[in-house]
């Protein structure tokens, strides 16, 4: 998992123009993906799961095709 982005809360809150407690907030949903680290308090995702839950649950902010 090398050269696989890992994104924080931080870093979901700003792709998607929300504030960090929305993200958190969305990361607890059940259909949100499931973190692949922590370190202490901070919890990583892999950025292209997050693209891809964007994609499917918020479309409107997808990335053009």
């Amino acid at each position: 998992m090398a050269d696989v982005e890992l994104w924080t809360t931080g870093d979901i809150a700003a792709r998607l123009g929300i504030s960090t407690e929305r993200a958190r907030q969305l990361t607890h949903r059940e259909e949100f993906p499931e973190p692949v680290g922590a370190a202490k308090h901070i919890r990583f995702w892999r950025a292209d799961r997050v693209e891809e839950w964007i994609a499917r649950h918020r479309p409107n902010q997808a990335p053009p095709a």
